[in-house]
């Protein structure tokens, strides 16, 4: 009888690892619009599996609902590392309308959009306090980091305690000053990169295998 139940306790016990193991964590894509969110999704998709995740566009909320990108698999050192990839909408506390005017939309197609990014930040949030296993936060390193979003959304990560990484993006970009995200999150590691480019890739995968692996 000891000897079924010890059986029976290690089937269980290899059961469990290998689950865990296959089971890909959900990593969320967050930070402000036009931060380069969706651009480093696509960069990361493409490396590992050759597709994309959705458009890219210079106009703030291109991403209006959250997009996810399965099994990305990114290998390190030998080991693998699956994840789900959640391209989210970028998180802001108001969206006016008139910005979109301002790259040629009509008033009627811009009050669509202003309102489906209303409904996209919405969908962000739940995904963060529901349904992601970890963050990874981009910044735009040529702009203030010291705004109200970031310093909820990295104060709520941290309320979650989820592992979250930080990413100076478009440090190609003359203006970029990575120190400056530095010193506003001093708590956290920050990596800079260059998500368009593709420039200091490497640190930034295997940061995402020792975060989220």
């Amino acid at each position: 009888m000891g000897l079924f139940t010890e059986l029976k306790d290690s089937i269980s016990r290899a059961a469990s690892t290998l689950f865990s193991e296959e089971d890909p964590k959900r990593i969320g894509i967050y930070g402000p619009p036009n931060a380069g969110k969706t651009t480093l999704a696509n960069r990361i998709a493409r490396d590992w599996t050759g597709d994309a995740v959705g458009p890219e566009s210079h106009v703030p909320h291109e991403t209006r609902r959250a997009r996810r990108k399965e099994d990305v698999e990114i290998e390190r050192d030998g080991k693998t590392v699956n994840i789900d990839i959640v391209d989210t909408p970028g998180v802001t506390t108001k969206v006016d309308y008139t910005e979109f005017l301002e790259h040629d939309m009509e008033k009627d197609d811009a009050v669509r959009r202003s309102r489906e990014a209303t409904e996209g930040v919405a969908e962000a949030m739940h995904w963060l306090r529901e349904d992601v296993d970890g963050v990874i936060y981009v910044l735009d390193s040529t702009e203030d980091p010291f705004t109200q979003v970031n310093t909820m959304l990295i104060g709520i990560i941290e309320s979650q305690d989820l592992p979250v990484l930080i990413l100076a993006n478009k440090i190609d970009l003359e203006e970029s000053s990575v120190q400056r995200i530095r010193n506003a999150f001093p708590q956290h590691e920050t990596t800079e990169l260059s998500a368009l480019e593709g420039d200091n890739m490497d640190e930034v995968y295997d940061q995402i295998a020792e975060y989220f692996g």
